[in-house]
């Protein structure tokens, strides 16, 4: 049964579809067996993914959520689309957007994602999805569904200083909706190592969220290069695997994998 992780952050522009693309990646490496999800109506990790035009993609996950709600027969592969570097993918697009209004009116509209996932876990060691940079109820659709949270925080003052809203929204969808969920970890992303500024950001987190919260041990460093890959539709793995963003992902791969090592021995 595979482990479902929400990458999510309401604020935009912290990294959150660069770390689902190459962590996913980077766990196919490792010989899981991964599916990406894009819950984002922007479609960018789909567009990370090779897929420059996700509005003209036939079947969406908004085609596949619309199936549910109407009580549709839903085939196990339906939609999935395959990444050359060994990652099947249900895409996002724009009508993810028409999909929420809707989902107003349905009976446990937040539990809509959780009864499609439901059918198709099994197939996968990860399901790795990437939220819209909002909380909206397609957000809490993932949340309800996920086992754990990584939460990835540029390293500045504002965004870490957004955090709160987050973490409080997922204590309620753990006592309201889904007792399991976990928040993974923080990810600190976009460090510039010329400076000390991230080494003041990284202890105002362990300061502020340290005692209850995990801060993973690995940054991300900012790079022209990640944003170089998202635009070619490929990995930081293919496009620079010799780099320090490439490094930084499988250090962060690692970490989650062992993390699963470890709740496993106890």
């Amino acid at each position: 049964m595979g482990k479902i992780i929400a990458v999510a952050n309401q604020k935009g522009g912290v990294g959150k579809t660069t770390t689902c693309a190459n962590l996913g990646i980077c766990l196919a490496k490792e010989g899981k067996k991964v599916l990406l999800i894009d819950a984002d109506s922007q479609g960018s990790l789909t567009i990370s993914m090779g897929y420059p035009q996700p509005d003209q993609l036939e079947v969406s996950l908004a085609t596949i959520l619309g199936k549910v709600i109407k009580e549709e027969e839903i085939m196990p592969t339906e939609g999935i689309l395959h990444h050359e570097e060994g990652i099947d993918i249900l895409p996002g697009n724009i009508e993810l957007s028409g999909l929420e209004v809707s989902l107003v009116n349905v009976m446990s509209r937040e539990q809509i994602l959780k009864q499609y996932v439901s059918l198709i876990k099994d197939k996968y060691d990860y399901i790795i999805i990437d939220c819209m940079p909002s909380l909206s109820t397609l957000t809490i659709n993932v949340l309800s569904c996920a086992d754990s949270v990584m939460i990835p925080v540029q390293a500045a003052y504002l965004p870490v200083k957004g955090l709160e809203q987050l973490i409080k929204t997922i204590s309620k969808v753990k006592r309201h909706l889904n007792p399991k969920i976990e928040i993974e970890g923080i990810l600190i992303t976009m460090v510039d190592g010329r400076t000390n500024y991230a080494k003041d950001i990284t202890t105002m987190l362990r300061e502020a969220y340290g005692r209850n919260i995990k801060i993973f041990e690995n940054h991300i460093p900012m790079s022209v290069r990640a944003q170089e890959a998202s635009t070619q539709g490929m990995s930081i793995f293919r496009h620079d695997p010799k780099g320090k963003v490439a490094q930084a992902y499988q250090t962060l791969t690692e970490e989650v994998i062992g993390s699963e090592k470890w709740c496993k021995q106890y």
